[in-house]
This record gives structure tokens, sequence and C-alpha cells, in this order.
């Protein structure tokens, strides 16, 4: 089990990786005490006798902890068009390289998304696919470690290098079903959400939108608007967690109390003791005053009242996903969400699940259900579309 430490070392493995038609990629990281995830490791492997032992083997490790390390070689390997970057579940090992290089590996393949469109069920997980694709079992005993403290065990780097090498026949097994099943184009539509920067950027002046609260109020909005705009910058300027400035059921505390003073947050009952002074504090009450004086009131999204029909479309339009999902072999939540379904029995119409792929499998039915073009009919223990005369 090699673990790359120096930066001539990994050039020599990217450049190699170059010339094999994938990599597959995994990461270990820690998130618990900052807000921008820690990158403490970096797991690759090629396909099978890709590579000479002078590159290190077809599976390494990559520490990015070793002091002079540069990991420009890696991403120079992830901008190479040639060598399909291959992972499970791609979303927060990609958002750790886009805001630690600003960029995405590409191509890029997620083994997630995959096997989802390939109907092996919602967020399935990379254990079931080793399992059922890969014909094997994963020694889970190292799934707690802190990856950023050294040395590492052998057996903390078998766990960590298991999590690429199974891959490689994953990735084979599904990306030749979508060529089979002509299902490339809707992994690509997936991938694309992956790539996209906005999926991983959080602005404070939205932040507020993420926050579930009950009460609709435009001046309680106000006031919770500009709470999140502080704790998001707050905690993006000094990496920290939001919930060590502080957690959402505080912030609704402070929203509805409205207090003006120190002596006031001294009062509260959710609050931290260190957001009961200092830059937190002044930060706090600041927040609560802008939201006050607000001239530019938020609207909560009004509930359309119910439509006559409208609760039992949202039941029909779950049974021809149902329907549809199983006939073509895809996870239901990969199509259209509960909201979603619920929203297009309510009239709305951009929506993902009447776009590209997913209009195909069920958008396109969904759509002649609801203006009542077709009907749904039981026989045996299936369910049938049927044109209505």
């Amino acid at each position: 089990m090699i673990t790359i430490t120096r930066t001539e070392d990994l050039a020599l493995f990217c450049e190699n990786a170059k010339a094999a038609p994938y990599v597959t990629v995994d990461t270990e990281f820690l998130r618990e005490r900052t807000y921008w995830s820690k990158l403490c490791l970096i797991q690759l492997a090629l396909p099978p006798a890709s590579t000479p032992k002078a590159a290190g083997g077809e599976a390494v490790l990559v520490d990015p902890l070793a002091e002079g390390l540069s990991l420009e070689p890696l991403y120079d390997l992830f901008r190479h068009q040639g060598t399909v970057k291959v992972f499970h579940a791609a979303r927060q090992d990609l958002e750790i390289f886009f805001h630690d290089a600003a960029l995405f590996p590409q191509p890029l393949f997620d083994t997630q998304v995959a096997a989802m469109v390939c109907g092996f069920g919602e967020q399935v997980g990379y254990e079931t696919l080793v399992r059922k694709i890969a014909r094997a079992n994963l020694d889970k005993s190292s799934r707690f470690t802190d990856w950023s403290r050294r040395p590492l065990s052998d057996a903390q780097k078998a766990y960590a290098l298991a999590d690429v090498t199974h891959l490689r026949v994953i990735y084979e097994f599904l990306s030749a079903e979508l060529r089979k099943n002509d299902r490339e184009s809707w992994l690509a539509e997936e991938i694309a959400v992956l790539e996209d920067p906005e999926t991983y950027i959080t602005r404070p002046e939205e932040a507020w939108l993420k926050v579930r609260t009950r009460t609709n109020s435009p001046r309680f909005l106000a006031i919770l608007r500009e709470l999140a705009r502080f704790r998001e910058a707050y905690a993006q300027e000094r990496d920290i967690p939001r919930s060590r400035v502080f957690k959402d059921d505080a912030m609704i505390e402070v929203a509805s109390t409205k207090p003006a003073t120190e002596a006031d947050l001294g009062r509260s009952r959710l609050l931290l003791r260190e957001a009961r002074k200092g830059d937190i504090a002044n930060g706090i009450l600041a927040a609560v005053r802008a939201g006050v004086d607000s001239k530019d009131l938020p609207q909560a999204k009004a509930e359309e009242p119910g439509k006559p029909g409208n609760a039992a479309l949202s039941d029909l339009l779950r049974v021809l996903l149902k329907a549809k999902a199983d006939a073509a072999g895809v996870a239901p939540k990969l199509i259209a969400s509960a909201a979603e379904l619920d929203a297009l029995a309510q009239g709305e119409r951009d929506l993902p699940a009447l776009r590209g792929w997913r209009a195909e499998v069920f958008g396109q039915d969904a759509l002649r259900l609801a203006a009542g073009e077709i009907a749904l009919s039981a026989k045996g223990g299936s369910v049938r579309v049927v044109p209505v005369p």
C-alpha cells in the first residue's frame, strides 16, 4: 500500500493515469470543526495492469497533509479529457475540489447516480454495489477514523483503498449497462448538475431560505434573513461550522424576541454562551436592527388553497410515477420528488420532471394525466395507461 507524499511521485502516477481510460477517485475528509471540508486523504486506482510499478502501482493513497506536497499534478489529471474520473456519491468530493482549486474533474462518472439510472434503487450505497456487482464485502471497522491523524495504520489504509479498487468493477459494469440501455445521455444530465458551480455556492443573503420555520410574518422573516446572512458570512470567513455561531433554533428564538442589547441576549434560552458577547453578539444585534428597519420585507410563499381534485391528482401522479419508474428500471425519486408531484398537481410546469429524459419516461404522461387525456387502469399487479376517449 503506497502512500504518495512527494509532488514528483504524484506527477509520475498522474502522467501514467493520463494513458488509462479511467481513474477511480475517493477522498477522506473532516468537517466537524470547520465550515469547509478539510481534505485529509485521496485514493486513486487505475484499471488493472494499466500502469508500471514505477508509477506506484495500480492503486495509491495521496497524503494532502504531507509537507511540501502540491496537488497540481492531480488537478492537471482532472483537467485531462482523455481519462474518465470515477467517483461514488461525488457531491462532497466535488465541493472540496471546487473550493480548493476552482475546478471539477472532467469527464466525470458518478456510480451512485448511474446505479439509480440502472435501477439499483434510491441513493444506493457503495457497500451495496460492492456486494451486488463486485461480489465482495467491505471491512467497515475503520469507518469512524480521524483521517487527519498520522500515521495511518495498515487497516486504515486498506479500508481507504477499498473505496477505489472495488469501484473499478462497479464502473465497468454500470458504464456497460448504460451503453446497452442507451441511457448515457440520462447520466449526462445528472452529471451536469454536479458540475454546476451553483450547486456548491452558498450565498449569505440566501441562507435564510434553508431555515425551517412555521412563522410567515414578513418582519420575522426579514430579521431571520439578516441573522442567517450574518451567521453564514461569519462562519465562512472564520472557517467554522454554522452551529458554532448559533443554531437554527436559537436563530428562530432571536428573530421572535428581537433582542436590542447584550442583556437581552443573556436571557436567551438557546444561544451559546459565546454568542452572548463579543463579535457574535454585536453581529446578532446588528442583524436584528437591520431586519427591524428593513423596508424590503420577504414574503413567504403562500400555500395555494387546495383546488378541487388536486389531492387526488397528486395521488394519481404518485401511482403513475411508480408504474413508470418500475417499467424503466429507475429509482422513482430520481425522476420526481413528492414536492414536485404536488407542485405539478397544483399547476406548476417549470419542473425538472418535465424536462429531458424525465419528460420521456414520466413527464409527458404526467401532463396528459393532469389534462384528463389519459387514465390509469389496474390489471393484476400492474398499472397501465389508458387513453380517455
